[in-house]
């Protein structure tokens, strides 16, 4: 070490970790792999302290650089105490010092530092990137990995100096974010009422909770919908134990997530206004005499302003409030419009339309004398000695807090009330107002007679003991006719065990009713309701329920005062109280009787009349809907429960509606803005659950000749039904000509086959012609025909197809009874096998002839109509099945082969499988340029401009010629189905194109008029399936 200070022995050791670019001609690369000796390095080296070495450029030129002086030499000092093992520069294993000198007379004189910093311009993008972008790593990630040590994790002065402040600022960042996360204590503490209630708060403050929420999270799957967090199925294998409980017991569901909506005005210009929301021409309207009484409740789908047929909004159900004794001349009438919560908006904007409201806030009722007493009363008989904290830490007086009820997510600020200045219509939300129960099943009605008792009737003596608890029931029972009205509404609810089902009762039925607290009858365990046989049975009384069904009068509820909807609601007792008071029974067990003291809740009993349309299976599905008052919730849900009833989620409801034949919103409602939107996040959903499957583990819907296998392209289906109905018409007759025309058309797409096998090669690109195209009729030459060909080139580029009209408009689903009626009897609908066909009367049908086909036709262009498929053999229909016209040798096949399920599809190439290759083997080649050259700052193209909306197994999004893609003609899809267990087979719900039912129909002889063919996305195989249109 003679000659060398520790500073420059330092500096050496320091600058032996730099990088360094030394490049060797090919005459000395042996020479520099091998490495030398200490004595031959020694010697190799100049002694008058200068050496030289080159770079060589990205652009070819040399650049020279000189180091001078013993900085240099101290480094090739150290080099040489390393030993022979470590020659050269830190980078080049094996390099040797003695290629030096015969380098050094290749070094140029000059160098250009524009294209030197060109050539370095890949690192210094490198070196600026690694600068400003800040890195995640940690700080024992900065060092080297033989100096990180586990002792440098909680000992900051293991570190090196330079690294000990960087780590105590990130030792106490994550110390600071371990303190933010530990708020929340122990589990015992979380699980104190105080803090439980207000995460409880907490989390209700983006999606809704229902009452029942805690009580179905700990047994249902949740789902956030709409706004709410909702119980979407049970936990337990019960699908067929809920369609047991519909169908012999009882079904229990909460929809209180139904948005109602209040109008008050009088009765002309409500009429006048909500007139221009329905037609006649679709049901029956507000202005039904039965249902403008309140007797009943009615059900229909609104529409915008005067646009009927077309710009439906939703359905939605209505009920009057009945006009009582005193009120007969008043002309002021209350309407509640119930809405799903996916289309309140749009009716509620509609309804401010037609009404001429403006969004002027109501002031806030005064409190009444009633309501003040019962807080004060409230506040005087608190319970006492319990711990409570009346100041916190700084010493200000503590909020209580209250569990939440109604609306957790709705601003106290915002306006809920509409008032109209010129009309007087009042638009009020009472959304989680009014709690909403639903029981399904033909027992429904004993289930409610156990759990719910008529509210006993106060006397004169007990009316002034207890005026502050209950004022608003003492008030009522003052009056001689209330209290005869409520004994009749009682008597009315003991004639309900005497009848079968609740279908024998007139549809829609409306009983108002006070019940007491349901709380204090509960059973101590589990009982299964059923009809009493030994009771006495009033065989009249309950004929007359049967034929007249309940009077108008009996369908007053004091539900309808908010008022007494606030003061039910304040003056709950809670759980805790009422166990307290069980506590002090002298004979533990014995029922709780509170006398005068005894909560009284005015509720509605609705009946909902189950299955209405066609001749099958009328009347199941059956029940009755609870109205109750916010806050009762619970108290009304278990006892329910106790009595046997089992509580189903949003899959029940949707199966439901399945097996009674009607359509389910929103899924089945594809000309709503709900609906629509509902389909465009299914299909997003279905999709990447899709892609989230492995190519091998996932079926390739190309393959099967399914262009849209996630979703229903109903406006492209009803467009090229138009153009081809301009182009070809429709013959209404049943020559054989005409029969022949549903099989002329797959021949007709043989024809071109070649053609369109031609343009399918010409639309991909030419790197993937020659070679990849004979691979892939190779792989795919077995059960390829060429009809198959014609896949790809009709879905990529414009072919020599009929145009679209430019006026392409929105598809609308056909609701005029009439018409339907005629449809249904064209179709000529059979029993629920398809078996036997039905005798029905046809006096006042309409002969299927030309111009009855072209005026429907003219009327409705671009209409859908709802039906229901009923497989005729085996199979079980899937959502997003087609449903295609059958040729007549499929019909020829069925009446010669009565075990064949139907015909078969061929399978179909896929002529996008090369391109999905290497667009993934471009994507891949992107990722490594990005990562390698920094991409992103040269302006190179990046991951993100690949074409990336090829997914392999699913068609592109632009699609054509959905109808004549496959070798049937395509007239509808099925948008709900399943293994039925009402009928023991296969059943499908769906809508077909007005003019494609129509062609079809016209086209098919009389005894096969209404057989279609149906295939699910991901198969070949299509079943043979009758068509009923039920009005």
């Amino acid at each position: 070490m003679s000659g060398i200070n520790r500073k420059e022995k330092k500096y050496a050791k320091k600058m032996r970790n730099q990088p360094s670019n030394i490049t060797f001609s090919s005459s000395d690369t042996g020479a520099g792999r091998s490495g030398m000796g200490r004595s031959e390095s020694q010697t190799d080296i100049p002694h008058d302290g200068w050496f030289t070495c080159h770079r060589e450029g990205v652009n070819g030129d040399r650049v020279q650089q000189q180091q001078v002086g013993p900085s240099h030499q101290a480094a090739c000092y150290s080099d040489r105490q390393r030993g022979p093992h470590r020659g050269g520069f830190r980078g080049y294993r094996g390099s040797s010092r003695g290629s030096y000198r015969s380098h050094s007379q290749e070094i140029p004189k000059i160098i250009t530092a524009t294209n030197f910093a060109q050539a370095r311009a890949a690192e210094i993008n490198a070196m600026l990137k690694a600068v400003t972008h800040k890195s995640s790593s940690q700080f024992l990630q900065s060092l080297p990995p033989q100096m990180r040590r586990r002792a440098m994790s909680h000992n900051i002065k293991r570190l090196p100096r330079r690294l000990r402040e960087i780590a105590k600022k990130e030792v106490e960042k994550i110390a600071h974010l371990k303190k933010e996360q530990s708020k929340s204590k122990s589990r015992k503490a979380r699980r104190r009422h105080g803090n439980l209630l207000l995460e409880f708060n907490r989390r209700q403050r983006k999606n809704i909770w229902l009452e029942t929420h805690i009580w179905h999270a700990k047994r249902f799957h949740m789902v956030k919908k709409w706004g709410y967090c909702l119980a979407n199925k049970p936990t337990t294998k019960s699908y067929r134990a809920c369609y047991h409980a519909m169908t012999t017991h009882c079904l229990l569901q909460d929809l209180s997530y139904y948005c109602c909506l209040e109008l008050n005005g009088t009765e002309d210009k409500l009429l006048k206004a909500l007139t221009r929301l329905s037609s006649r021409d679709a049901g029956a309207t507000f202005a039904s005499v039965a249902c403008l009484s309140g007797k009943c409740q009615g059900s229909l789908i609104l529409y915008k302003a005067d646009q009927y047929p077309e710009k439906p909004l939703g359905p939605v159900t209505f009920l009057w409030r009945p006009k009582a004794q005193s009120e007969s001349h008043s002309e002021n009438r209350q309407l509640w419009i119930w809405t799903h919560p996916a289309l309140k908006m749009d009716i509620l904007t509609e309804l401010q339309l037609v009404c001429q409201c403006l969004d002027v806030p109501l002031p806030e009722p005064v409190p009444s004398e009633c309501k003040s007493t019962t807080q004060t009363t409230e506040n005087q008989t608190k319970v006492v000695g319990l711990k409570r904290k009346l100041q916190d830490k700084d010493g200000e007086e503590v909020i209580p807090k209250k569990k939440i009820l109604g609306n957790g997510t709705r601003d106290p600020s915002e306006t809920v009330s509409w008032t109209s200045l010129t009309t007087g219509i009042v638009i009020e939300d009472l959304t989680m107002e009014i709690l909403r129960y639903r029981l399904i099943g033909p027992l429904s009605h004993c289930v409610i007679l156990e759990a719910l008792q008529a509210a006993a009737v106060l006397k004169n003596s007990e009316v002034t003991e207890e005026m502050g608890l209950h004022c608003w029931w003492s008030e009522y029972c003052r009056r001689s006719e209330n209290v005869t009205l409520h004994n009749r509404q009682g008597d009315f609810l003991l004639l309900l065990p005497g009848i079968g089902s609740p279908a024998e009762i007139s549809a829609g039925t409306v009983l108002g009713l006070t019940v007491g607290d349901p709380r204090l009858n509960m059973p101590k365990n589990k009982t299964t309701a059923m009809p009493d046989p030994s009771q006495p049975k009033d065989l009249e009384k309950t004929r007359e329920l049967c034929l007249k069904g309940v009077g108008a009068e009996c369908a007053q509820s004091q539900i309808w005062d908010p008022n007494v909807r606030n003061i039910v609601t304040e003056t709950k007792i809670s759980e805790q109280e009422l166990n307290r008071m069980r506590s002090k029974l002298l004979v533990p067990g014995t029922r709780l009787d509170l006398g005068p003291q005894e909560s009284k809740i005015p509720i509605l009993l609705v009946q909902q009349p189950g299955k209405v349309a066609g001749e099958e299976h009328t009347g199941w599905g059956s029940g009755w809907d609870i109205l109750i008052p916010k806050g009762w919730g619970m108290a009304f849900w278990i006892p329910l429960i106790y009595r046997g009833a089992r509580a189903g989620g949003l899959q029940e409801g949707a199966k439901h509606s399945q097996y009674k034949g009607i359509p389910h919103f929103p899924d089945d409602f594809p000309d709503c803005p709900a609906g629509i939107q509902h389909s465009k996040e299914t299909e997003k959903e279905l999709i990447d659950k899709y892609k989230r499957y492995p190519p091998a583990k996932r079926p390739n819907y190309i393959h099967h000749g399914t262009m849209t296998p996630f979703c229903c392209p109903w406006q492209r289906l009803v467009e090229e039904w138009e153009t081809r109905n301009k182009d070809d018409g429709i013959k209404p007759g049943v020559s054989g000509k005409e029969q022949a025309l549903g099989s002329e058309v797959p021949d007709s797409n043989k024809q071109h086959a070649g053609e369109r096998e031609e343009s399918a090669s010409e639309a991909m690109s030419n790197e993937e012609k020659a070679p990849e195209l004979e691979e892939e009729m190779e792989e795919d030459s077995e059960n390829v025909t060429a009809l198959e060909l014609k896949a790809g080139c009709e879905n990529i580029q414009n072919s020599s197809t009929k145009e679209i009209p430019g006026d392409s408009g929105h598809v609308y689903v056909l609701r005029s009874k009439k018409l339907l009626k005629q449809m249904s009897a064209w179709c000529r609908p059979t029993s629920s096998k398809g078996q036997q066909t039905q005798q029905r009367r046809r006096s006042a049908q309409v002969q299927m002839t030309t111009d009855a086909v072209k005026s429907i036709i003219c009327s409705y262009p671009r209409f859908l109509v709802w039906i229901r498929l009923t497989l005729l053999k085996k199979g079980s229909p899937v959502a997003n099945a087609t449903i295609c016209i059958p040729s007549k040798e499929d019909l020829q096949l069925m009446v010669s082969d009565p075990n064949c399920s139907g015909p078969q599809e061929p399978k179909h190439r896929d002529p996008f499988k090369r391109k999905c290759k290497t667009l993934k083997g471009k994507k891949k080649k992107a990722l490594s340029e990005d990562l390698e050259t920094g991409s992103a700052d040269l302006g190179i193209k990046s991951v993100s401009s690949v074409r990336m909306d090829l997914i392999r197994g699913l068609w592109p999004d632009q699609l054509q010629n959905v109808t004549s893609h496959c070798s049937r003609l395509i007239i509808g899809y099925v948008s709900q189905g399943d293994f039925s267990l009402t009928v023991g087979c296969g059943e499908a719900l769906g809508f077909v194109s007005l003019m494609g039912l129509l062609h079809m129909v016209s086209n098919q002889a009389a005894d096969k008029r209404g057989l279609v063919l149906l295939r699910n996305p991901a198969s070949l195989q299509y079943r043979l399936a009758k068509i009923n249109i039920e009005v």
